[in-house]
């Protein structure tokens, strides 16, 4: 018993040694953490302290520059001071033009332009009392010859009666009567000398006159033919399926009708029966309208429509597709600046758009308005260097350092357009855009006038749009014109636009469209013509109408499937309006107006409340921006898209021709 009580207290005591060595080996371990996080605490002091070393050196280096730059500073001004600039920022301003921001040269754009309009006036109000100074001096000059002749008939009058006395006192009175007789006799011939030599006068005058009655209708028929004959061969290709046509109104009619050559109409037989769609006559009139190397790219490209499409035809695929191979090779619907037009325009290579873009303002305006493919680009730049600023333009001419991109795309999104010359908008639905530019020209200064119309009649635009008779009565509170029902193909020939030949110095035609037509996508190749030659025949009526150097901005949306990007671009070029810009609608002085779909839905939405169209987004809608710039040389008549046939719509299997059948059908396909 003795020993297994020594031994469980021997027990004990080990289980108490082991214990105490346990807390002894925790109580190291513990001092070795601590130790440890010390260790690395130290080290992160350290490299605090080294950080804190660098920068107190960093600060004392960039005192250092600061105080050599205050110097620096200090000296420039003394030396600005000399010269007599008031401040180094002015001077900085005008050294770093490249850096000058978009709203300082709006500034200097919108100043120089007021001082141009007041130099214009200044210079045609000195022109206008120089010629009435003229004519008063020319009437003194008159009235004091007038004055002489009177003194020399009462002289001669004096002398006649002194002589006739002295007579009458030496001859008999029986002499005398003969004398009278004699003089009145003389009288009488001298009168009818004088009538005799005074008839003939006006009869040259009343000749010319009718010559020029007679030759000027004449030319102007000649300048007007040009600007409708695309409308007039439109409609008469229109009707050639329902007019019962002698044989010189169809030989007419083949003219019409650009001839098609037998290699054509190979390939287009080729490419049906290579797809199988021999009998489809809308995709067959598709073909028919394409040149032959559309028609060698469809057949070299292996391009087949997809037949079995749930939503689009062949004949719909097919115009898509060729709308899309065709602006593929254009500049593109997105944005374009001044250089990136100019690159296009003459297929110039990167080296020459960098050298461009690296043009001030003055150099780079020289540069567009004087090459013209005959002398190398890098010859034009470096006499454009050497040209001073001209002195009579002086809002084109102002900041002539800024970038020349900058500087172009400001003064044009800034709408710096002739101070004297009119404007016309086209195809304003509420009349809402014809008066921001009203009051925008009003702003600047300006006196052309600005003419508004409306395709539609007033009373149609009054069931659409309350407010439109309140945008009339502030129209012509500016001044300005308005006309309703004005197809703007045909404003050459019409009776409201006489003498506009060569006035319009700025066109306007925001968001082109041909109408909706019920039962049809704008795409569809059976309405989809209507919208191409809309913009065809457009241009064509402006050469009449605009002066050369005016502008024509066009706005539509990149994405539209109606009036193309393309149909805008290529019309414009095809008519000597040069494309040179294509600007974000969003950044154009003029976007801020009352949107409108242009029909019979204004009654009950508009874009904007809550509406928006289909398909189109805001920051694709773009401006179309050309210069009207004629060579004088004929142009070859206008190309129209010919319209489907009676006979090929009564074929069509699409859209609302493709839900009717018999006499319903045929009554549509007539009024289509």
């Amino acid at each position: 018993a003795a020993v297994a009580v020594a031994e469980a207290a021997l027990a004990n005591e080990r289980g108490r040694r082991e214990a105490a060595e346990a807390d002894v080996r925790a109580k190291e371990d513990q001092s070795a953490t601590f130790e440890a996080g010390l260790a690395k605490e130290r080290v992160r002091h350290e490299d605090v302290e080294r950080r804190l070393m660098a920068k107190e050196a960093a600060v004392a280096v960039a005192e250092a520059a600061l105080a050599d730059e205050r110097g620096r500073r200090e000296a420039a001004e003394a030396e600005l001071r000399a010269k007599g600039v008031a401040t180094l920022e002015e001077e900085r301003r005008r050294r770093a033009a490249p850096e000058t921001s978009a709203r300082v040269v709006d500034r200097v754009f919108l100043r120089a332009t007021q001082v141009a309009v007041e130099k214009e006036y200044e210079v045609k109000l000195q022109a206008a009392l120089t010629q009435q100074a003229a004519g008063e001096e020319e009437e003194q000059a008159l009235e004091q010859e007038e004055q002489e002749e009177e003194d020399d008939d009462e002289g001669e009058g004096e002398e006649d009666g002194a002589e006739e006395d002295a007579e009458a006192e030496e001859e008999d009175d029986a002499e005398a009567e003969e004398a009278e007789a004699d003089d009145a006799a003389g009288e009488e011939e001298d009168g009818e000398e004088a009538e005799a030599e005074e008839a003939p006068g006006p009869e040259p005058e009343a000749a010319a006159g009718e010559m020029e009655s007679a030759t000027e209708p004449q030319e102007m028929d000649q300048e007007l033919q040009d600007a409708i004959e695309g409308v007039l061969r439109l409609k008469r290709l229109l009707s050639r399926d329902f007019d019962d046509q002698d044989e010189q109104a169809k030989k007419r009619a083949k003219l019409d009708m650009d001839q098609r050559t037998a290699a054509q109409d190979v390939k287009v037989s080729q490419l049906l029966n290579k797809w199988g769609l021999a009998g489809d006559s809308l995709t067959r009139h598709v073909l028919e309208n394409l040149p032959l190397p559309e028609l060698q790219h469809l057949i070299t490209s292996n391009y087949s429509p997809d037949t079995r499409n749930m939503w689009k035809s062949p004949a719909e695929l097919l115009q898509t597709h060729t709308n899309q191979v065709r602006e593929s090779r254009g500049p593109g619907g997105g944005p374009l600046d001044v250089v990136a037009a100019f690159k296009f325009r003459w297929k110039l290579d990167l080296a020459s758009e960098k050298m461009l873009r690296s043009l001030s303002h003055k150099d780079l305006r020289y540069v567009l308005r004087h090459h013209s493919g005959k002398r190398p680009l890098a010859q034009v730049v470096a006499e454009a260097r050497r040209t001073e600023v001209p002195e009579d333009e002086i809002s084109t001419a102002a900041v002539p350092d800024a970038p020349g991109v900058q500087g172009m795309g400001r003064f044009t999104r800034l709408e710096l357009i002739n101070p004297l010359a009119d404007s016309a908008v086209f195809g304003d639905a509420n009349l809402s855009f014809a008066l921001g530019l009203a009051r925008h020209r009003k702003a600047l200064g300006h006196v052309g006038r600005v003419i508004s119309t409306t395709f539609e009649n007033l009373e149609t635009l009054q069931e659409r749009y309350k407010e439109i008779d309140e945008t009339i009565r502030e129209l012509e509170a500016h001044y300005a014109e308005v006309h309703h029902s004005v197809d703007c193909t045909r404003i050459a020939v019409d009776s409201r636009f006489e003498g506009l030949h060569g006035k319009l110095g700025a066109v306007y035609y925001n968001y082109p469209h041909a109408g909706a037509v019920g039962g049809f996508f704008d795409g569809h190749p059976v309405v989809n013509w209507r919208h191409e030659n809309l913009m065809r025949l457009f241009f064509r009526s402006l050469r009449h109408c605009v002066q050369p150097g005016g502008s024509v901005k066009v706005a539509s949306n990149a994405g539209a499937v109606g009036v193309r990007f393309s149909y805008i671009i290529s019309s414009g070029t095809q008519n000597e309006f040069e494309h040179v810009e294509t600007m974000p609608f969003q950044q154009w002085q003029l976007h801020r107006y009352g949107r409108s779909y242009g029909d019979r839905r204004d009654t009950y939405k508009r874009p904007g409340e809550g509406e928006q169209y289909n398909a189109q987004r805001a920051d694709s809608d773009m401006v179309y921006c050309f210069v009207y710039k004629p060579t004088g040389r004929t142009l070859p008549r206008q190309m129209i898209r010919l319209p489907p046939t009676y006979k090929t719509m009564l074929g069509c299997t699409d859209g609302a021709l493709g839900e009717r059948q018999g006499e319903s059908k045929k009554k549509l396909a007539t009024e289509l």
